[in-house]
């Protein structure tokens, strides 16, 4: 199995790199859903990988235990969201990394409304502003669970639990202008009268 200390890669380079196509793909996924870098796109696609590999070793097999297995995984991924409850393993076949990117915790606290951008949701998440059900959560790339999504709030000593319904960047208010003060008319006739 290896060992436990030593760290293993969790995801797969691309296999030539500079290829402008996929360069530009990833730079919009990127954009779109506020990833660090390019490793969490790769990690999203080895995550996508695996699945469907195991989809295809699911649909080959066609003994007792195939079918077990089949229903667990099937489980795993609809408990994930990732698949509608009426989905089977072509429907595992069929999914982009889409799915799987907007069950990160990243984009479903932008589309609760948590947040204004991806970037913003992430800076709350790493700074520990965000919990998922009671327990605070620091990782953008969390998947989140079906059960989980509706207990995503702000964690209780956060700033922005008071503002959830304003805007998360009010604009600064001006000072106020200061006002001239007017010398009394008996004062101004004294200097005059001098």
């Amino acid at each position: 199995m290896g060992d436990p200390v030593k760290k293993r890669k969790k995801y797969m380079t691309p296999t030539h790199p500079w290829q402008k196509d996929r360069i530009d793909e990833e730079k919009e996924i990127k954009r779109k859903y506020g990833l660090k870098n390019k490793k969490e796109i790769w990690k999203a696609q080895s995550f996508l990988r695996n699945m469907r590999g195991q989809a295809r070793n699911l649909l080959a097999a066609t003994s007792e235990q195939a079918e077990k297995e089949t229903n667990d995984f099937l489980n795993r991924l609809k408990n994930l969201s990732i698949l509608k409850d009426d989905a089977d393993l072509d429907g595992v076949l069929a999914l982009g990394i889409q799915d799987v990117l907007d069950r990160r915790l990243q984009s479903l606290v932008v589309r609760k409304g948590m947040a204004k951008t991806a970037d913003q949701a992430r800076q709350m998440i790493t700074h520990g502003h965000v919990m998922v059900n009671g327990k605070r959560v620091s990782a953008p790339s969390y998947l989140v669970k079906k059960e989980e999504e509706e207990t995503i709030a702000f964690f209780n000593g956060s700033p922005f639990l008071n503002k959830s319904s304003e805007p998360a960047h009010a604009p600064a208010q001006k000072p106020p202008k200061k006002m001239k003060v007017e010398k009394p008319k008996e004062e101004e006739d004294e200097e005059d009268g001098e």
